[in-house]
């Protein structure tokens, strides 16, 4: 059995662990309203531009955008994968990596090539790590995206799309469903499709000034960048939810620990003192 002296060092390392796990609680969850902000407000303007992506996939404009045009056969994939900087946000970073993993494996198995953009150190480590083909990447996000971070690591991946190096293209991520339940998500994203935008059955167009070529090509280069901010944006704001009740969980459990080893440190204790009284009991009875 450990001695008195033991015990409560462990109980004070404990101690120790539960202050930091508790401040590292109130600032994901402070980190956490401003993140959830930030993703509810651009919301509205993704959820327009992708309507507007969905209703030209459907339409029968003169002319028709790379980003629209399905190839086939696809020999090549690109996946951009979006994971946080920082650990301890319990198992978010590992199942949207396990779902980007068994995908990558898969289109391999096909004997297709992937090329993979990664977002965020955790992946970007990761993806070192299974000697994936890394194209680009971008680490040191901060706590909300900024779009000089994003553009230039994306327009790898756009830029092989446009000149046939990769016939599709895949995004990996977190998506926030509330404080206690994030998903992770793969959705494809070029080329467009309007089933999978949820494009309704009505035939639409517009009237493009001052040409088609130059506001579709500009337009769907926005989408696809809106696209990676919101996703982003829904990735921060999963990565402090689940910081925050990753580090409540650590709290309640160092508290427990703390509860255990008190009742062994009290028991240690009072044996001592029944061992000392019996040796003084003993000793005047000799006498």
């Amino acid at each position: 059995m450990a001695s008195s002296k033991e015990i409560r060092m462990k109980i004070k390392s404990v101690q120790n662990t539960r202050k930091i796990t508790k401040a590292m609680e109130m600032v994901a969850a402070s980190k956490m309203r401003k993140a959830q902000e930030r993703m509810r407000a651009f919301r509205p303007y993704g959820d327009r531009i992708r309507n507007i992506a969905a209703h030209l996939s459907a339409a029968n404009p003169e002319y028709r955008p790379p980003f629209v045009l399905k190839r086939d056969p696809i020999k090549n994939v690109g996946l951009i994968v979006i994971t946080s900087d920082k650990g301890l946000c319990g198992g978010m970073n590992t199942n949207v990596l396990r779902l980007a993993l068994s995908n990558m494996k898969q289109w391999s198995a096909e004997g297709k090539g992937v090329r993979v953009t990664a977002f965020g150190n955790k992946g970007f480590g990761f993806m070192q790590r299974a000697s994936a083909e890394l194209v680009s990447h971008a680490v040191g996000m901060g706590d909300r995206p900024q779009f000089e971070k994003i553009l230039g690591p994306l327009k790898v991946q756009l830029d092989a799309y446009a000149k046939g190096e990769i016939d599709a293209l895949y995004l990996a991520n977190t998506r926030f469903v509330n404080t206690m339940k994030q998903d992770p998500t793969l959705e494809q994203i070029l080329p467009l499709s309007g089933e999978r935008l949820g494009t309704s059955d009505l035939t639409w167009d517009y009237i493009y000034e001052p040409d088609a070529k130059e506001v579709l090509d500009e337009l769907l280069l926005r989408y696809i960048e809106a696209l990676i901010y919101q996703a982003l944006s829904e990735n921060m704001a999963s990565e402090q939810s689940a910081r925050m009740v990753a580090m409540k969980a650590a709290s309640d459990n160092a508290s427990t620990v703390i509860e255990e080893l008190t009742l062994v440190y009290n028991k240690t204790r009072q044996a001592a003192i029944t061992k000392e009284l019996s040796e003084i009991v003993g000793g005047a009875a000799a006498v």
